[in-house]
């Protein structure tokens, strides 16, 4: 599908495009569905193909790193949130060794299929290693 920047907001102008990452649509979410019980806190999660379709967009309006970034977090939508900020912890300077986050980029793209997360990740390593901010 591709999507251009007349699709901007998608939630006006594609809205059946949307879709929960339960697979609720736009509309499934109100008030009323909140009330009566019919919504959880899962039902409020972005699907990774909202965000792709957002990075479409981005990258329609000639905003490539936005895209890019769009497009990892569709690929995060799989990771589980403790993973995620157990990675997070690791990226902080000082606190992984480059063989740990070496393991941390191909157990994201091996068990999530995260191939841009892990590239970045693979990326850090390496820059870390030459700012000298690994553990040690």
């Amino acid at each position: 599908m591709a999507l251009s920047r007349e699709d901007y907001p998608l939630s006006v102008k594609r809205r059946e495009l949307i879709r929960t990452y339960t697979g609720k649509s736009f509309d499934d979410i109100n008030l009323k569905s909140v009330n009566d019980g019919s919504i959880s806190q899962g039902d409020l999660r972005i699907s990774g193909n909202v965000l792709m379709y957002q990075a479409e967009i981005a990258e329609a309006c000639e905003r490539p790193q936005l895209a890019e970034n769009l497009r990892r977090a569709a690929e995060l939508t799989v990771v589980p949130d403790n993973k995620i900020l157990e990675i997070y912890n690791a990226l902080r300077p000082h606190r992984s060794t480059k063989q740990e986050l070496l393991d941390i980029a191909d157990e994201l793209e091996k068990k999530y299929n995260a191939k841009r997360c892990a590239a970045l990740v693979r990326k850090a390593a390496d820059t870390y290693e030459r700012r000298g901010v690994l553990k040690r």
